[in-house]
C-alpha cells in the first residue's frame, strides 16, 4: 500500500492542527485543485487526493489511527532531524562564542578515556578419529591469520572429548582495542566414523561377519572393540542386522563410566565355491522346508 502524506496534500506542516485548520486547508487546496479551474493535467488526481486527505482527518477516529502511521513514515524522522539540526546549532554557537558544547566535551572526554575492549573470538573445525578422540591426542592445526599469514596451532584434544565439543585457545583471536585481551579461538571437533567403528551417542557401532552355516548353528566369535576383544556367542538362527550389545565396551561419558559396544550381524554369503561346497548347498536346497518369501507374504 502506497503512503500518502495527507497533511502535505493540504498543505499544512505537521498533525499539530486542530478540525478547523484543517477545514481551511482542505477550502484552498480544493479551490486551487478543481478540475473547474485548474486545467493541468494532473489536478483531478490532486483533487481526488485532497477530498480522500478531508475525509479521514476529519474523522476523529479515521485521523487517530493514520496518526500512527503518518508518524512512522514522517515524524520519526522529521524528529531526528530537528534534532540533529538542534545539535549543530549549538555545535556553532559554542563555536562562535569561543567553548564547546557539552556534548562536544563529552565527545573529547570520551577519546582522551578509551575503554578497553576485548577482540574478537574466531572459530573453526577440525575432524578427529574415533580412536584419537577416546585417547587424546596432540594435533597441529593451520589457520590464516589476520595479516593475511599462515599461523600453526598445537592443540591438545582432551581423551573422551564429545563430538561437536569446542576446544578454547585463550588469546588466539583477534587483537583487542585499546589495550584489550585478545579473543580466543574456539575449535568445534568433528569426530569421524570410519569402516570399523560408527559413534552413536556413547555407544559405537561394529559389524559381525558370519557365515550362513553360522548363522545357522550358532557360533562364537570375538569382537573387536576400540582397545581390547571381548568374545560372544551368537545363538543359531541369528539374522542379518540383529545386534548383540556388549556392555562398557563403548566411548566414554565424561563420569568415569562407558557406553556400550554394538555389533551388528552381516551375514555373508561366498562368492567362490568348490564342486563339493556347491554340492552341499544343492542337497541343502533339496532337503530343506525354510521358505523366508513364504512367511514374509504370512
Amino acid at each position: 500500500m502506497i503512503f500518502k502524506d495527507y497533511y502535505k496534500i493540504l498543505g499544512l506542516e505537521n498533525n499539530k492542527v486542530n478540525i478547523e485548520e484543517i477545514k481551511i486547508a482542505f477550502r484552498e487546496q480544493a479551490k486551487k485543485y478543481h478540475p473547474d479551474v485548474n486545467t493541468d493535467s494532473s489536478a483531478e488526481e490532486r483533487f481526488k487526493d485532497i477530498n480522500e486527505a478531508y475525509r479521514i482527518l476529519t474523522n476523529t477516529t479515521e485521523k487517530r489511527k493514520y496518526d500512527r502511521i503518518w508518524y512512522s513514515h514522517v515524524g520519526r524522522k522529521r524528529e531526528k532531524e530537528e534534532r540533529k539540526n538542534n545539535t549543530q546549532r549549538n555545535d556553532f554557537i559554542g563555536i562562535l562564542f569561543g567553548h564547546a558544547s557539552d556534548k562536544k566535551e563529552g565527545e573529547i572526554r570520551n577519546k582522551k578515556r578509551k575503554t578497553p575492549s576485548k577482540g574478537e573470538n574466531i572459530e573453526t573445525e577440525m575432524d578427529v578419529s574415533i580412536e584419537e578422540a577416546y585417547y587424546g591426542m596432540q594435533k597441529k592445526v593451520s589457520l590464516r591469520a589476520v595479516d593475511g599469514k599462515m599461523k600453526t596451532f598445537g592443540v591438545k584434544v582432551p581423551a573422551g572429548i564429545r563430538n561437536g565439543e569446542k576446544i578454547r585457545l585463550i588469546g588466539q583471536g583477534k587483537a583487542g582495542e585499546n589495550g584489550g585481551k585478545n579473543g580466543d579461538l574456539l575449535i568445534k571437533i568433528h569426530i569421524q566414523d570410519n569402516a570399523k567403528f560408527k559413534l552413536k551417542g556413547y555407544d559405537i557401532y561394529t559389524d559381525v561377519l558370519l557365515t550362513p552355516w553360522e548363522a545357522a548353528l550358532g557360533t562364537k566369535v570375538t569382537v573387536t572393540s576400540i582397545e581390547d576383544e571381548a568374545s560372544v556367542y551368537l545363538p543359531q538362527g541369528i539374522g542379518s542386522g540383529e545386534k548383540v550389545k556388549i556392555p562398557g565396551k563403548g566411548y566414554k561419558d565424561g563420569k568415569g563410566g562407558r557406553g556400550d559396544l554394538v555389533a551388528e550381524v552381516k551375514i555373508v554369503v561366498p562368492k567362490q565355491m568348490g564342486e563339493e561346497e556347491k554340492a552341499l548347498y544343492e542337497k541343502l536346497k533339496e532337503v530343506s522346508k525354510f521358505e523366508p518369501r513364504t512367511k514374509m507374504l504370512t
